[in-house]
């Protein structure tokens, strides 16, 4: 049987995600987020996500509608503050009234840690974040007359990528910035959904592929 790894609808993606998953959400300034999949999710109504996201407060993004629903009750991100501070976010509002939990990493530590998951190493050692409230509680070492931070690797039950094209093989090619987390996410997910602009009939040629296919179990095509 030919592969074809294309399904009708992101309701249908969905299929086998429940309740307390990782849900790991690929976008950045904009860019890259997987909001057909998310507005799919949200329908779904889980209870007790957690959410693995660059920004729980972008406005871009339909994760605050998740937040705002009640559905994530943790959220491991690198930026928790929004833009205005006379209007917090819904996950600000949340977090103030002590009704979600935070796991706060520096953006280059919260990259790698994603990375570690996907590559199997269980944790690492960086000297981000040594001396400040982010490391407290956190095993520390000195490394070549450096003090470092041991942080444990980020794996998911789900990730959900935003690309521009695919393949029925379920290789991706992402359009400038779409490609942050989402590569890094998909390696470290049991199951990876992406959302495409389109899917070509031809294979992508290797040079042109971005995230292989092994790494990718469901695509939905969704236009622009």
């Amino acid at each position: 049987m030919a592969i074809d790894k294309r399904v009708a609808s992101a309701m249908e993606a969905m299929d086998g995600v429940k309740d307390g998953a990782t849900v790991f959400v690929s976008g950045f300034g904009g860019a890259g987020f997987p909001n057909v999949l998310l507005r799919a999710l949200l329908q779904k109504n889980l209870k007790n996500l957690t959410l693995v996201a660059n920004s729980a407060t972008h406005r871009y993004s339909i994760t605050h509608e998740l937040i705002a629903a009640g559905q994530v009750s943790h959220v491991i991100c690198s930026a928790a503050r929004g833009h205005d501070k006379a209007d917090l976010s819904a996950f600000e509002k949340l977090y103030k009234e002590g009704k979600i939990g935070l796991t706060l990493l520096p953006q280059g530590t919260f990259a790698e840690a994603i990375r570690a998951g996907g590559a199997g190493i269980g944790a690492f050692y960086t000297p981000v974040g040594y001396g400040t409230d982010l490391a407290k509680g956190k095993e520390t070492k000195v490394i070549k007359g450096r003090n470092h931070v041991l942080e444990e690797a980020i794996t998911g039950d789900l990730a959900l990528v935003r690309a521009d094209i695919s393949d029925r093989y379920g290789n991706l090619r992402f359009r400038h910035a779409q490609a942050n987390f989402g590569p890094a996410m998909a390696t470290a997910a049991r199951l990876t959904i992406a959302e495409v602009r389109a899917v070509v009939e031809d294979p992508i040629p290797q040079p042109d592929i971005m995230l292989p296919g092994v790494y990718v179990d469901r695509i939905v095509p969704v236009g622009s």
